[in-house]
């Protein structure tokens, strides 16, 4: 069973061409699923899988308090994986053709004011050269609205200063995003005073490095985001994430359509956008609660 699992990670990563996190995350999924079927049913080949076994591995996730968007993924790892070993004529017939995530709860995110991102964004120290970097990628991430998966793996070559905006690329389509002036000038100081100074190796064409020289991790710009946010005395919980979300509720409060958000976003369903919407209705809300004298 494990020489299977090993043989999907290698497709992946062979031919549909996946991110690192994505098979991590799929050979991760695999194993836990590939234990408990030992373990709990004494399953030796992938073969004796039936849709009852899977569906009791889901409710096994549930029991033991996963959340939602956790089992969704590892619905996700299943179909793909028994999807492959139908494909290789290693299993009759598939056994998580019918398997469904459970109904997500679309959550509205947590977002930053605009007062927050203010004193977040001052925080680098823009003399040193790690300085001049932290505050391009944070700059950059607030004024486009980008994952930070699509920061870290930005290329000196996707960055466009005369017109001002990024190419961000997935395996199946680009987007172009927009940016302003704050993020061209640290852009700009960062490409010409501290990328430089950074790189210690081969060039690999990556914008943002590490001290060591080497393309910058999602690991190390979340432990970048928290010192900052520490320094700039915001009590919240605060992810890259939330710089993404702030974006889109600042875009939005200022006029911006949704189409427009959307594209920007590379949401591919505009009911994903739309969470932002109902987001700022409801700040609009609270607002008027306070303030208005005949509320």
């Amino acid at each position: 069973m494990e020489n299977a699992i090993l043989d999907f990670i290698e497709y992946l990563q062979q031919v549909k061409k996946a991110s690192d996190n994505t098979t991590v995350s799929y050979e991760r999924d695999l194993k836990k699923l590939k234990g408990f079927l030992e373990e709990k049913h004494d399953i030796k080949d992938w073969s004796e899988v039936t849709e009852t076994h899977l569906t009791a591995y889901m409710l096994y996730l549930e029991r033991k308090n996963y959340a939602a968007s956790s089992i969704s993924r590892n619905v996700a790892s299943v179909r793909a994986f028994f999807h492959y070993l139908r494909k290789m004529n290693r299993i009759s017939e598939d056994p998580a053709d019918d398997l469904k995530p459970p109904r997500a709860e679309k959550k509205i995110p947590g977002v930053l004011t605009i007062e927050q991102v203010s004193m977040l964004l001052n925080s680098p120290d823009k003399k040193t050269y790690k300085g001049m970097r932290d505050s391009a990628m944070l700059e950059l991430l607030y004024a486009t609205g980008i994952r930070v998966s699509e920061l870290i793996g930005l290329k000196v070559g996707d960055v466009n200063l005369k017109l001002d905006f990024i190419t961000c690329r997935d395996r199946t389509k680009e987007r172009i995003i927009p940016f302003g002036s704050a993020a061209r000038q640290t852009l700009e100081k960062y490409l010409r005073g501290a990328r430089e100074h950074l790189l210690t190796g081969e060039d690999e064409g990556y914008l943002f490095l590490n001290c060591q020289g080497h393309p910058m991790s999602r690991q190390g710009f979340w432990k970048i985001l928290k010192v900052y946010a520490r320094d700039a005395g915001i009590d919240e919980a605060i992810t890259p994430h939330t710089l993404r979300h702030s974006f889109a509720v600042h875009m939005i409060e200022n006029g911006a359509d949704l189409h427009s958000v959307q594209e920007m976003m590379g949401h591919s369903d505009i009911s994903t956008t739309q969470l932002y919407l109902n987001m700022n209705l409801s700040r609009m809300r609270d607002v008027y609660e306070r303030a208005h004298p005949r509320r």
